[in-house]
């Protein structure tokens, strides 16, 4: 093993802030907000056909059904009819033409959220149905896409490839997966006085529902208030697509001028919502006689949906992602975004990160079979340099390369050796159940790849008691966000954590504040409540060091108590003190990352502040015989940094890594042929449950402070470890790779369910 050794990260445990409450049941979410006096209720009528004209819309029976006080439409909404992130092509209600089933045309307030949901259905709605677009080969074939073509080379891959000793070509496929929070999406709106509103929001972007719904009402920013305490999972799927409920509770609750409140059922959500985009690739890779690789060429489409939404970010960082761990002299990268007339897929947890990563590990599997050797030997040859082959296709040097000890120490920690040839000895004896091994390693990078979202904003003020409060821009999804940053400002000012609240967070305290999305919600806002904890800590030294004749050096803010020369005293009596004499007790704090730039044009720059780096080894049996799979043991090694709270990181790297498996293997989502999405309810759409979960589970944190100024010279924890989940799929190919007499290429699209699995079986036999 390396000298940087398996151990825990320098970090102080502790509890999610709110892990009390929630297992209480004290937590508060929106649905839970007392309800004010004249609160009512929404209910969205949605489309029955894939894409279609709409010839007439009867709702003459929904006004007329008992207790509904308000029905509208498109041409209802004052402003932009429009909840797009970036491109206008998004309606909040269709106009004239529908492109999914699922759509909303329009909206029911009522009395209760039972009778708004009764009265959807008295609507009448003649349709002239239109050609449709559900596969994404069908949109490759006709051209059907949402955004230009994106293409990214380095040096001359036509040129490697036809001079490589060895080539390969392949193609698969993965499909998209539901965010399944388990708080639905959920908008409050109340209206306030002058016209404004102020909304209670499920969202992973208040600045954002902020500007649609002023843009929707035709209200200046300064009228709409976003606020939001916690979110029951978010995982991508609220950082845009709750703009849609955002507007249309609030366009009823400037309508009405009553509170109203629009919360989805579960069948609703899955068929309104977007997903994680589906790929399917075609590759070519060429390599020498010992795996390594000579040249690649990536050709990646897209499942975009009906709209942009998202997908050319999504698609960007797929392309800035196919590298995964792995130095590519000559690569050709390619991604096109179709457009079918399904939901308009959206951000999810790795953000394209896994979609880009997963092709070339699949490439890498197929080297390996060619060669005859074990895949790991392949990764551990084409792994990044520290000094040289340290450049990605995308430009960027890699500083702090630690790819290959993480790796390294993890096989060994693991006994990957051993137990690769025991498994093979299983294998051999069994019949009809096989197991299966892998290790794959994970590269990611940290921060917007739209460069002015790295930057964030918070408030801390301190009270005369000595209590503190802090308000930043990031949200709380179960992450433990406001947890790390209590931490932070707690150390910052030399006092503990428990007197330290974090309090919603809250457009009219903290303005233009970016998404928590892209892992990078404690780097941002961690920096940015550090701020300001240590303007007022200086401020706090200058008072005593005028009042106390002594340096400021000689001044220190620790457990609670702040000593001054030989003298003691308590946070609270220093703080008080102060007040007395007028010095600001609040502050505000603003943090920019450095060194990034990005040309979205060229696709090329330094696009991340540092890289987070993982590996995990995964053992499988499958049944042979029905196509069933059981994860017996993961073992993972995970660079966070410096933890912050290392009993928070294990979770998110546990959480992660799981969620990665359910993805590439129980997570099918399956349209039928008139394009309605069938499974839309947790009877038809399978998340891993506990028994899931690996009997065997071993995680460790990284020693490796970050070599970048990050907040406690920690890494990011949000997304990184989903793709470690990929060890299991690929552990699933090892083992379905056993059944046949001679090494041949599997094939075994993703998700693996039992009857994929059984239909791989089926071909490997031959």
């Amino acid at each position: 093993m390396s000298d940087l050794l398996i151990v825990e990260a320098a970090g102080i445990s502790r509890p999610h802030e709110s892990a009390a409450m929630q297992v209480a049941g004290e937590a508060n979410y929106v649905d839970d907000l007392p309800e004010l006096a004249g609160t009512l209720h929404a209910a969205l009528g949605l489309s029955e056909r894939a894409h279609a004209r709409l010839v007439s819309v009867d709702l003459t029976a929904v006004i007329a059904f008992p207790g509904v006080q308000g029905v509208y439409q498109a041409s209802d909404i004052p402003g932009a009819n429009l909840c797009g992130p970036i491109i206008k092509d998004d309606p909040i209600l269709a106009d004239g033409e529908v492109h999914f089933v699922g759509q909303p045309i329009f909206v029911v307030v009522a009395d209760t959220v039972d009778l708004a949901r009764k009265a959807t259905r008295k609507a009448v709605i003649e349709y002239e149905d239109l050609p449709a677009i559900l596969d994404i080969h069908e949109a490759r074939k006709a051209d059907s896409k949402v955004l230009p073509d994106m293409r990214l080379a380095r040096g001359d891959a036509k040129k490697a490839l036809a001079k490589a000793p060895q080539r390969l070509q392949g193609a698969f496929a993965v499909g998209g997966q539901d965010h399944f929070y388990l708080e639905g999406q959920i908008s409050y709106a109340i209206p306030t006085e002058d016209r404004g509103i102020f909304l209670h929001c499920s969202t992973q972007h208040p600045t954002e529902m902020q500007h649609l719904v002023a843009h929707a009402l035709q209200l200046p920013s300064n009228q709409v208030t976003v606020e939001i305490r916690r979110m029951g999972g978010g995982f991508g799927g609220k950082e845009s697509q709750s703009a849609l409920f955002a507007c249309v509770a609030s366009l009823a609750a400037s309508k009405l001028q009553r509170p109203v409140k629009l919360r989805l059922d579960r069948d609703d959500d899955m068929l309104i919502t977007g997903k994680r985009h589906g790929f399917s690739y075609s590759y070519e890779i060429g390599f020498d006689n010992n795996g390594k690789i000579l040249a690649y060429k990536l050709d990646m489409t897209q499942q975009s949906g009906f709209s942009a939404d998202l997908s050319g970010p999504v698609a960007a960082r797929a392309i800035t992602h196919a590298d995964n761990a792995y130095y590519l002299d000559h690569s050709e990268l390619m991604a096109f975004c179709a457009r079918t007339n399904t939901q308009s897929n959206t951000a999810f947890r790795g953000f394209g990160g896994p979609q880009g990563a997963i092709a070339i590990e699949h490439a890498i599997e197929q080297v390996a079979c060619h060669l005859g050797e074990d895949p790991a030997v392949i990764r551990l040859r084409n792994f990044y340099g520290k000094t040289d082959r340290n450049i990605t296709p995308y430009g960027q040097t890699i500083v702090d390369n630690v790819m290959a000890e993480v790796y390294q120490d993890l096989l060994a920690s693991s006994d990957y050796t051993a137990r690769r040839a025991e498994i093979e000895a299983f294998n051999q004896s069994s019949p009809i159940l096989k197991r299966g091994l892998a290790a794959t390693p994970v590269k990611f990078g940290i921060s917007f790849n739209v460069p002015h979202f790295n930057q964030a904003g918070a408030l801390v003020h301190v009270y005369t008691d000595g209590s503190v409060l802090v308000n930043h821009g990031g949200t709380e999804m179960g992450q433990g966000l406001h947890s790390k940053i209590e931490r932070v400002v707690a150390d910052e000012l030399g006092i503990g954590i428990e007197h330290v609240r974090s309090t919603a967070t809250n457009t009219s305290k903290v303005a233009n504040t970016s998404a928590t999305a892209a892992s990078s919600g404690s780097d941002l806002n961690g920096k940015a409540a550090e701020d300001a904890a240590r303007q007022i800590r200086e401020r706090l030294m200058t008072f005593l060091a005028l009042r106390d004749h002594v340096l400021e050096g000689q001044i220190y803010f620790t457990d609670g108590q702040v000593t001054v020369g030989e003298v003691q005293y308590s946070f609270a009596e220093v703080v008080n003190d102060a007040y007395q004499a007028r010095v600001q007790l609040w502050s505000d704090g603003f943090y920019a990352t450095p060194k990034i730039h990005w040309d979205a044009e060229t696709l090329t720059g330094s696009p991340f502040f540092y890289f987070a780096y993982g590996a995990a080894v995964s053992e499988v049996v499958i049944d042979t015989l029905s196509g069933e799979m059981k994860l017996l043991r993961a073992d993972i090694l995970h660079d966070v940094g410096n933890s912050i709270n290392p009993a928070l990181d294990v979770g998110q790297i546990e959480g992660g890594y799981i969620q990665g498996v359910g993805w590439l293997t129980s997570e099918e989502l399956c349209w039928n042929a008139a394009g309605k999405l069938t499974t839309h309810a947790p009877s038809t759409y399978k998340i891993p449950a506990v028994n899931d979960y690996p009997p065997v589970f071993n995680v460790h944190l990284y020693a490796n402070h970050n070599v970048e100024d990050t907040i406690r010279r920690s890494k990011a924890v949000g997304e990184p470890p989903l793709l470690l989940g990929m060890s299991a799929y690929f552990a699933i190919r090892d083992a379905v790779a056993s059944v046949a007499a001679d090494k041949v290429a599997i094939e075994l699209d993703a998700p693996a369910t039992p009857e994929a699995i059984l239909r791989a079986v089926t071909l490997a036999k031959g």
